[in-house]
Formats: C-alpha cells, sequence, structure tokens
C-alpha cells in the first residue's frame, strides 16, 4: 500500500513538474508582448519590429516539436528534458544580454527550441508513466499552463518592464530553471534508449511545411505585411505538409507515425480540438483591446477584469474530473461547449456602460467552462491510444496545438478586421460595434467545433472515466 502510495505521488510531482514547464514555456510567447516598447527603445528600433522576436519564438517551437518523440527515444527522456532545460535557461540570458534585434532575434530562436523539446518530452513521461484511470487527473493537473499563462503574461510582463527592466522578464527563467533542473533529475525516468534511425527527409518536410504555415498565420495577423505573402505562405506550407504525410506513410522509420489519427477520440481532439482551441486562444487578443481600444478603461483596469477569467480557470479544476466521470466526455464536449459558445455571445453584448461586477461575473463562468472544456478535449485524445503509439499521439498533439495557439491571435485579429470592415470603419480605431461582430466570429468557430463532439458515441472515452454505477 505504502508503495502505490509513494508511485502516485511521484507521478503527481512529475505531473507537476511538466506543467510548471510547460507554464514557463508558453509564458515566454507572452509575457514579452507588453514589454516590446521598452525592449524596442533599448535596441533603437520601432517597437513593431520587435514582433519579430515572438515570432521567431513560436516557430521555433513548431518546428522543433516534431524531434521531440525521436529524441525521447534515442537518448532517454532524462537527458532530454534535463538537457532542454539547460538551452532554454542559457537562451534566456542570451535574451537579457542581447543589444539588437538580430542578437534577439536569435536567442529567442535558440529559446523557442529548448521549449519545443521540453514540454512534449515531459507530457509523454507522463502520458507512458499514468494508467488510464489516472489519464483525467493527469491531464486536468497539464492543461492548466495553457489557460492561465496567456492571460497573466502580458500583466506581468507590461509590470517587470515598467517597475525593474525588461531583462527581468528573462533573468526570472534562470532560478526556475535551475529548481526544474534539480526536480528533473530526481523525478524524470532514465528511460530505455533506443538505436532508431533519424529520419532526415520527415524532419525538413514537416520543419518546412509547419513552418510555413506557422509563419503565414502570423503574417496574417500583421498590418504591416501583405495578407497575399502570409496567403502564399501558408498554401504552400499545406502543400509540403501534404508531402510530409506521404513521407511519413511510405517510410520505413519515420520521424513520427500518423496511426494516432486513424482513432476516433483522438481525431476529435485534433479536429473538433483545433476549432475550439482557436476560438478561446482569441480571447487574450480580443478582449483587453475591447476593454482599452471600444470601452476606454486603463490598462490596470482591462488587467483586473481579465484576472477574473484567470480565477474561473482555477476554480474549475477541482471538478473537472468529477464532472467527466459523473456525465462522461460527449455530455461534457457538447453542453460545455454550447456553454462556451453562450460566452461569447454574452461578451457581444457587453458595453462600457455594463457594471464592472457583471464583466468580472460573465468572464469568471468563461474562465470555468474553457477550463472544464479544453480539460476534457485533451483527456479524450489519449483515452484511447495504444500506449506503443503514446509518443506519436503526443508528438502530434504538441504541434497542433502550437499551431492552433498561433492560429487563436490571426484568427482574432482577421475576425475584428473583418468586422470593422463590414461595418465600415477602421481596425486600428475599433468600435464596440466591431469587436461585438468579431465577438459573434468566433462563437460561429466555437460552434462548429461541437459538431465533432455530437457524433461520437455516447460512451466514448470510457476507458479512462470511473463512471458511477446505477
Amino acid at each position: 500500500m505504502l508503495g502505490k502510495m509513494i508511485t502516485i505521488d511521484r507521478r503527481t510531482a512529475v505531473a507537476l513538474l511538466v506543467a510548471g514547464a510547460m507554464f514557463m514555456q508558453i509564458l515566454d510567447a507572452t509575457v514579452i508582448t507588453t514589454a516590446l516598447p521598452a525592449i524596442a527603445a533599448d535596441f533603437a528600433t520601432a517597437p513593431a519590429h520587435l514582433s519579430l522576436g515572438v515570432s521567431a519564438y513560436l516557430i521555433a517551437m513548431t518546428v522543433f516539436i516534431p524531434l521531440s518523440g525521436w529524441a525521447t527515444d534515442r537518448f532517454g527522456a532524462r537527458y532530454v528534458f534535463a538537457g532542454s532545460i539547460i538551452v532554454f535557461a542559457v537562451a534566456s540570458v542570451l535574451c537579457a544580454l542581447c543589444q539588437d534585434l538580430t542578437q534577439f532575434t536569435l536567442a529567442r530562436i535558440l529559446q523557442g527550441m529548448g521549449g519545443a523539446m521540453m514540454v512534449p518530452v515531459g507530457r509523454l513521461v507522463v502520458l507512458r508513466d499514468t494508467p488510464k484511470s489516472e489519464m483525467v487527473r493527469a491531464i486536468a493537473i497539464l492543461t492548466w499552463p495553457a489557460l492561465v499563462a496567456p492571460l497573466i503574461g502580458p500583466v506581468l510582463g507590461g509590470w517587470i518592464a515598467s517597475h525593474w527592466s525588461w531583462h527581468w522578464i528573462f533573468l526570472l527563467n534562470i532560478p526556475l530553471s535551475v529548481l526544474a533542473l534539480l526536480a528533473a533529475w530526481h523525478l524524470i525516468p532514465n528511460t530505455e534508449r533506443s538505436d532508431k534511425g533519424f529520419d532526415i527527409k520527415g524532419f525538413v518536410l514537416s520543419g518546412l511545411g509547419f513552418g510555413q504555415v506557422m509563419t503565414g498565420i502570423e503574417f496574417s495577423s500583421r498590418d504591416d505585411i501583405s495578407l497575399g505573402l502570409a496567403l502564399l505562405l501558408i498554401v504552400s506550407g499545406l502543400l509540403l505538409l501534404a508531402l510530409t504525410v506521404k513521407h511519413l506513410r511510405q517510410a520505413a522509420q519515420p520521424l513520427f507515425n500518423l496511426a494516432p489519427i486513424a482513432v476516433r477520440t483522438f481525431r476529435v481532439s485534433i479536429v473538433g480540438g483545433s476549432l475550439f482551441r482557436i476560438a478561446i486562444s482569441s480571447v487574450p487578443f480580443l478582449l483587453p483591446l475591447m476593454f482599452q481600444v471600444a470601452f476606454g478603461f486603463s490598462a490596470v483596469t482591462s488587467g483586473a477584469l481579465l484576472l477574473w477569467l484567470f480565477a474561473g480557470n482555477l476554480a474549475m479544476k477541482p471538478a473537472t474530473t468529477a464532472i467527466m466521470n459523473r456525465f462522461g466526455f460527449k455530455n461534457v464536449l457538447v453542453i460545455n461547449g454550447l456553454m462556451v459558445v453562450l460566452g461569447f455571445v454574452a461578451m457581444a453584448y457587453i458595453s462600457a456602460a455594463t457594471p464592472k461586477w457583471l464583466i468580472a461575473t460573465l468572464l469568471f463562468i468563461s474562465g470555468m467552462n474553457r477550463s472544464m472544456h479544453f480539460t476534457a478535449m485533451n483527456t479524450i485524445g489519449f483515452a484511447d491510444i495504444p500506449q506503443p503509439q503514446m509518443a506519436n499521439a503526443n508528438t502530434l498533439q504538441a504541434v497542433i496545438m502550437q499551431m492552433n495557439f498561433g492560429a487563436g491571435i490571426a484568427v482574432g485579429a482577421l475576425s475584428l478586421s473583418l468586422a470593422s470592415l463590414l461595418n465600415g470603419s477602421s481596425s486600428a480605431t475599433a468600435s464596440a460595434a466591431d469587436f461585438a461582430l468579431s465577438m459573434w466570429f468566433i462563437a460561429g468557430i466555437a460552434l462548429l467545433a461541437i459538431i465533432d463532439c455530437a457524433c461520437l458515441p455516447a460512451n466514448a472515452g470510457a476507458s479512462v472515466l470511473k463512471r458511477r454505477q446505477k
């Protein structure tokens, strides 16, 4: 009995360690957004040009995530996870020491490479070591960073840049990385290694494909880059990914296997899950703009309101496992999905005159729904995956999720631009009506995400649930 308790405690500790690493990785994607003017001033360049540092980090992560499964099998989870933390920490120091935009971009690419290996490898350890009966709880731990970090990142980055110096945004990663490295060396198992060969062609094709699609998505949300160029990159990237799929299906030792896509519950987490993640990822972009540009709220008031969304995320966490066990994945994904849609619709009707307590309540409830849906969608993705395919499923979901979060910002920007165009205004000076219409667009995307879920069988993902006996 004691041995079992120790095993469970160790699994929980590993899940918390990986969640912490994921939080640090996602936070660094958003924390510098409000500090860009301060960094640009030191580099003597325009703040708009600093968006290259944000894009470089996200694109590098997307390109190198496919390496994670192969690297874990080839070198062992402990060494790859620990090594990626070291790369991330060294890159953070280099970011703080940069003197110009070129140096900063290169340092951010290196940081993205470290993050790309750190989180998928850690999550793979959790998935391989967790029995089906504990999968819901483990995934619940692993999902909170993706909900929390994008919300508090901009607020934290602005506060550090204003009260300390932008350099501390990166230097604070050092003590966190040291703690994570020490914990990883004691908690991450030294898994068996294989002599699997490296699929160079698969890596080049997938890297170019994912990189071009991600670059196109990033460019599509910027006013200083032609939309035609962005679309060209996306289309050419998709063509390269089609070639990647053909190669992976024919290769004797592919970089990663596409077999998990044949599993229905995993496919739902990719298709419907992508639409849902894109929809909720647009919120950290649209809400602060709506509060400040359309409603005239201060940055402090806007940040304080967003914290209610964050509070709702946390408040729902203790109940997610019990709710999924009680009602099953299909009911949760359909009913809670509709509540997410209604949350977006409700956001379309708030205005500067809406009482702050009512806006806070709406955001708190929306945060609860987002948390519930995110956990359920991520968990069902691995519910029916056999252990031998877990590495491939983890790699596929990781790279898709990374693209979803980037696409969320772009879709949010495009929805606002389209709303402004239809209303005959400018996205630079968007009105409350523009933001309201953009919220309707996002609600439509979230509604489409439910179609996949509604087609699931009633017992979908039952292998990881502890259903109450009637």
